[in-house]
């Protein structure tokens, strides 16, 4: 199956979105992307075409990409909140003409030696849809191994690459995850994580649409009109963010969410106290996966009724993992190493970038950079990116273990911790947090929390009261921008 045939899997009159103020059946969103994709052809766009998407979540949004994908080419998806300076990096690597937007671009000074992408305005393209009729392109042969996505990486540690993935690679992973997830067209998934990421784009819309389900589309993340609408449209899955998580168990009552039959969480680690605070408040579960983009994103996620708190539970079906130390040998029960994947699901590669492509995909397994272990029953719990390792006077120092006994002091609200240098010791931690509404931070006190809980050598030397992390648009801290935070 080919990612634009999703929108074909449910029956005609069946809700397949619902936003706030406009709901379309799958027979009204199959004639809206025929009328994008022949407008489209018209302006030019054609099979191997590189066409960025630029739009917020929003019913356009998916039929833009169906469109692309139907003629035969790659979505280039964008980050809505990049500068002019990002985008056009992304612009220019990925050789793009056209851009479709939900709002214009100011690219100025940013093309100075080529002419800019041509951008199509979702506004003037639905108007022009409205009043004209274009007709069909001539029949395009699309592969299930073609690619239809460009995802670039967020770039917190240099460069952005593409990951470049295939049809079969996007539509092989909305399978797995609804088997693991066991979607039906029954179901009514909420969208609300931004759908120019892998995480949103996969879960949220593929998914439902593979399953001939209905979605639920929120532009937008305020938490108490996502708690209202999880209430009011019937909400069945709910995939969200630890941050999200975090808000949900704070503002929302039992009753808000008793209609939810599963809550995921993705995108970054987490905290077992706030899935326990969430447990202890609704008496449901959250059940925790793994992915990232260059696998389309999900590798392994918890069976429900078989979930362990903390991990991210077991490789979905025909995706295989397995954990390294650094000379290659595969890791025992409970030792750590990499964690490497193979499957469907894996990237062609990085977009025009060989010598990345060939140190990720090393002996046909993706390489993921980060560290994990495996229990006696193959259930897989992640320690921590491999390059936020923190080595001090020697000895290894998960952040993640520290940020796990922050979030267990009641005072803070969210904690992160990093490496930083120190003459003495080649590292020691630093830690940040953010505290509850209302609340105060005795140091004190909290050094000798810490003290009960950590071994010396993994106590932070500093703690720093922050007002808020610094997050990408999924939720994950971005570490290397808390580097340049110093009091």
């Amino acid at each position: 199956m080919l990612v634009h045939e999703l929108i074909f899997t449910g029956n005609g009159d069946k809700i397949a979105i619902c936003e706030k103020g406009a709901v379309y059946s799958y027979v009204q969103i199959q004639q809206k992307v025929a009328q994008y994709r022949n407008y489209l052809y018209s302006l030019g766009m054609r099979r191997h075409d590189n066409v960025a998407l630029n739009a917020r979540n929003s019913a356009e949004f998916i039929f833009s990409y169906m469109a692309i994908s139907g003629l035969g080419g790659v979505v280039v998806p964008l980050n809505t909140m990049l500068t002019p300076r990002e985008i056009a990096f992304i612009l220019k690597d990925a050789q793009v003409e056209h851009i479709i937007t939900d709002r214009e671009l100011d690219l100025s000074g940013q093309f100075a030696d080529t002419a800019p992408p041509v951008q199509v305005l979702i506004t003037d393209l639905e108007k022009e849809i409205s009043t004209n009729s274009y007709p069909d392109p001539p029949a395009i042969n699309i592969k299930d191994s073609d690619p239809c996505a460009i995802l670039y990486t967020s770039g917190t540690t240099g460069r952005p690459k593409g990951a470049l993935l295939s049809h079969s690679n996007l539509v092989s992973n909305a399978a797995a995850f609804s088997i693991a997830t066991e979607a039906g067209p029954d179901d009514n998934i909420l969208s609300v994580l931004p759908m120019f990421h892998s995480f949103g784009w996969t879960c949220c819309i593929a998914t439902a649409l593979y399953n001939g389900a209905s979605v639920t589309i929120v532009e937008t993340f305020s938490p108490k009109d996502v708690i209202a609408t999880i209430r009011e449209r019937g909400i069945t899955v709910v995939i969200s963010v630890p941050a999200m998580y975090n808000f949900y168990t704070s503002l929302a009552k039992p009753e808000d969410l008793a209609g939810v039959r599963l809550f995921v969480s993705g995108a970054a680690s987490l905290p077992v106290e706030i899935l326990e605070k969430f447990h202890e408040k609704t008496k449901k579960h959250i059940i925790e996966g793994y992915g990232l983009s260059e696998a389309s994103p999900v590798v392994s996620f918890n069976p429900p009724n078989l979930t362990k708190p903390g991990s991210i539970g077991l490789p979905m079906q025909d995706i295989m993992v397995k954990i390294v130390d650094n000379s290659g040998r595969e890791c025992a029960s409970g030792e750590i190493g990499e964690l490497l994947v193979q499957g469907p699901n894996v990237m062609i590669g990085y977009y025009n970038l060989p010598a990345e492509t060939a140190e990720a995909l090393r002996d046909s397994w993706l390489h993921t950079d980060d560290l994990a272990y495996k229990d006696k029953d193959g259930y897989i719990f992640i320690v921590d990116r491999k390059k936020d390792m923190i080595i001090v006077s020697g000895l290894n120092v998960y952040p993640r273990e520290i940020e796990e006994i922050l979030y267990q002091y009641p005072a803070i609200q969210e904690a992160a911790a990093i490496g930083v240098p120190d003459k003495s010791r080649g590292e020691s931690v630093r830690a940040y947090v953010v505290l509850h509404d209302g609340m105060t931070l005795d140091k004190k006190d909290l050094m000798a929390f810490l003290k009960k809980n950590l071994a010396p050598f993994k106590i932070p030397r500093e703690i720093i009261e922050i007002g808020a992390l610094p997050k990408n648009p999924t939720g994950k801290i971005l570490k290397k921008e808390l580097r340049n935070i110093t009091s």
